[in-house]
């Protein structure tokens, strides 16, 4: 049985445990939460009493009694954590984002490289955007013209996040658009490739120096396609976690506002289908009310598929991996530089 440790005891490392118990009680993994760690020794002794674990009084401690970590402290800590796991050799799941910093981030892909490992984009395991990125590569509809991606969220700093570090720039390096909107940069790429020009602007209109709650980012690429990422932390309390994308093919307009199973909606000049993906069959084993099966299977897909993974022999590397977030970090990173530089675009050389 693989002896998981949790780093970082809040909300994101709460779904995960959650997930994770589900899957281990359904006998889909041969896994179990054995160690937590936080810096708030009672959050962590919290999650520990309710996975059936053990609180470590340090972050070594933790790696020197597990085979695999996840890491979901703030973001700041991806680092120290990582390194210190990788030279044990301990298998990681990081949470996105890597780093607040470029030059950190690339510090963590170097650390991550070293041993099995998968960063939590789990939007890559959403079967609507293999299908979207499915219609880009295959060329049906014909050539994409352009993308538009608006997400936004509550300010996470209250309500079920309560993830109050996010308004501190030292633990999260920016505000939406690198802390949430690194899941829509890298959807984006999945599906359009990597941007040859990058503009960015952002405003920071909640008082918190560093972190941007509104933030537009165009994206070129060399084809002539381009698309438009608006992402914005509101206040709005009662609204949840909301995500739109939508492509213009030449032959096709497509949609949806669903980030896991869909429907995508598709209109073409023959008229409009829908196509919605099922639940997987797995996810009935899972002992959670029906209306939450989906949600709960969301975070349990990439988790489990990871933990497959590790029992192969060799063990596998989960997807997506360090170079693939490292690259969506990169295209972050340019719209800050660009935002804080007038907007001036900023020309990128794709990643071989």
């Amino acid at each position: 049985m693989k002896r998981i440790g949790v780093i970082g005891c809040g909300h994101i490392a709460n779904v995960h445990a959650y997930s994770l118990a589900q899957l281990g009680a359904a006998k889909l993994v041969d896994a179990s939460i054995t160690a937590t760690y936080d810096n708030d020794a009672a959050r962590a002794e919290k999650l520990a009493r309710r996975h059936g674990g053990v609180a470590f009084p340090s972050v070594e401690a933790l790696l020197d009694a597990v085979d695999v970590a996840w890491v979901c402290t703030w973001t700041s800590g991806h680092l120290p954590a990582v390194v210190e796991a990788a030279r044990r050799g301990v298998a990681v799941f990081c949470e996105k984002p890597l780093a607040p910093t470029l030059a950190e981030c690339e510090q963590v892909a170097e650390a991550l490289s070293g041993v099995p490992h998968q960063v939590g984009l789990v939007l890559r395991h959403a079967p609507v955007f293999a299908r979207l990125a499915e219609l880009a590569h295959d060329g049906r509809y014909g050539r994409v013209l352009t993308a538009v991606m608006r997400d936004d969220q509550y300010f996470p700093i209250q309500g079920m996040y309560g993830s109050t570090w996010r308004k501190d720039v030292a633990h999260t390096g920016g505000g939406t658009l690198i802390e949430h909107s690194i899941h829509d940069v890298d959807v984006l790429r999945w599906m359009l490739g990597d941007p040859v020009e990058v503009t960015g602007a952002t405003a920071s209109r909640f008082g918190h120096v560093g972190i941007d709650d509104t933030a537009v980012v165009n994206l070129g690429y060399a084809d002539g396609s381009r698309a438009v990422l608006v992402s914005v932390w509101h206040q709005v309390l009662s609204r949840g976690s909301s995500r739109r994308l939508e492509v213009f093919f030449e032959q096709a307009y497509c949609w949806t506002e669903d980030d896991y199973l869909g429907p995508l909606h598709v209109q073409t000049s023959d008229g409009s289908e829908e196509w919605t993906a099922p639940l997987p069959p797995w996810a009935t084993r899972l002992d959670v009310p029906e209306v939450h099966e989906k949600s709960v299977a969301q975070y349990a897909e990439p988790n489990m598929e990871f933990l497959i993974g590790l029992d192969a022999s060799p063990p596998r590397t989960g997807h997506p991996g360090a170079a693939e977030a490292l690259a969506a970090h990169r295209i972050v990173d340019a719209a800050y530089q660009s935002a804080h530089n007038g907007s001036t675009p900023i020309h990128l050389h794709p990643n071989p």
